[in-house]
């Protein structure tokens, strides 16, 4: 039996938006899913019950950040993430390429890895391959991420080919990999923004039969039209019967315009960093929640939220932010993540009931970017 089944239950007659679901050993995910990102083993500000009151199927951590600290061993001796947090539900992992291109210093790529000094202590480190496969296999995620190299935005042609080159070499290495029993491994289409470095990341990668697949390289500074057109691009090549997982999205129109042309699953870091900032997602539009105008506003946050933190009112969030109280952080927090959850429900709801473009009408008058 594989390790992961993904079911389609309904699709949307006029886009390729679909409702699914991905069964692990770990439980089952409804999708379309957004995954809250618990980088080091914790979504920043809140915890693992409120997780499960705001409805969360599914959590990210990160390898190369977990590789730092606590290291592979004490997670090793904890029997693997799920016990070291105490998460019953299921985990994804990135892979920690995007991290070890981006966070670390005086990085050297070349053909086998990334040597790197850790952006903590600036030790010497090395991952490849087969180290993030090692360390995903020790962490014990259900959902795996292939080792690639993801180019910044802007790069040149001749950088973003390069890249392609070794996310597909470093891809046959992942695939050859045996992880646990549990887990199932995806391969990540990069490309940047040229469809035909796409198409044939695409292809290569669809040969290797992933048991799912993800995109990269978006969301890292190109203007939204140039992710649509990479989607536009990649997604109807990408095989029906497998999840397509687009990394490091979004706002919530990002998020729909993704799903009408056949995403499954998103993660991102935007609604807890922007509410440790201040900011509120709402079925009433983004809130700057610290601005005077709400000092003796005693509304509920989010009135058409049932959840915890929407209950508070904007005045006592206010309150608390503006004292440096942490207990607002961890509300604005709650309340960021419960309504991208309620959202992707409410998505889900949307493309059952055959009223998507209805649903979307109603997104993007909230959310236009």
């Amino acid at each position: 039996m594989p390790a992961l089944t993904f079911t389609i239950l309904r699709k949307d007659a006029s886009t390729a938006a679909r409702v699914a679901t991905i069964t692990t050993a770990h439980g089952v995910i409804e999708t379309p899913i957004f995954m809250p990102v618990g980088t080091r083993g914790a979504v920043k500000a809140i915890t693992e019950a409120q997780l499960h009151e705001i409805h969360a199927q599914i959590i990210l951590g990160n390898t190369y950040h977990l590789m730092l600290r606590p290291g592979m061993e004490v997670i090793r001796q904890a029997g693997g993430l799920h016990s070291f947090m105490h998460w019953e539900k299921p985990i994804l992992t990135d892979s920690g390429g995007f991290q070890v291109f981006s966070l670390a210093k005086l990085n050297e790529v070349n053909d086998s890895g990334c040597a790197f000094q850790s952006h903590i202590d600036g030790s010497r480190l090395f991952l490849g391959p087969n180290e993030s496969m090692e360390m995903q296999k020790v962490i014990g995620a259900d959902i795996v991420m292939c080792f690639d190299q993801c180019p910044p935005y802007p790069a040149s042609r001749e950088e973003i080919e390069v890249a392609v080159r070794r996310t597909i070499v470093w891809a046959e290495a992942c695939r050859r990999y045996e992880l646990q029993s549990h887990q199932s491994l995806f391969g990540i289409v990069q490309g940047g923004i040229h469809g035909d470095l796409r198409k044939l990341c695409a292809e290569k990668l669809g040969a290797l039969n992933f048991e799912g697949y993800a995109i990269g390289g978006v969301s890292v500074g190109e203007p939204a039209p140039l992710m649509y057109a990479a989607l536009d691009v990649v997604t109807p090549l990408l095989p029906e019967e497998k999840p397509r997982y687009l990394m490091g999205v979004g706002t919530p129109r990002n998020i729909i315009e993704a799903v009408m042309r056949g995403v499954d699953m998103f993660d991102c870091v935007m609604p807890t960093r922007a509410g440790r900032g201040g900011t509120a997602y709402t079925w009433q539009g983004k809130i700057q929640i610290k601005a005077g105008r709400y000092a003796n506003d005693f509304s509920p946050f989010d009135p058409e939220l049932d959840s915890y933190a929407s209950k508070f009112s904007k005045a006592y969030i206010r309150h608390l932010l503006n004292v440096d109280e942490i207990t607002g952080l961890t509300l604005v927090t709650m309340q960021n993540l419960a309504f991208y959850l309620d959202f992707m429900r409410q998505l889900r709801l949307s493309i059952r009931e055959g009223r998507l473009l209805e649903f979307y009408e109603k997104v993007i008058s909230l959310y236009p970017e």
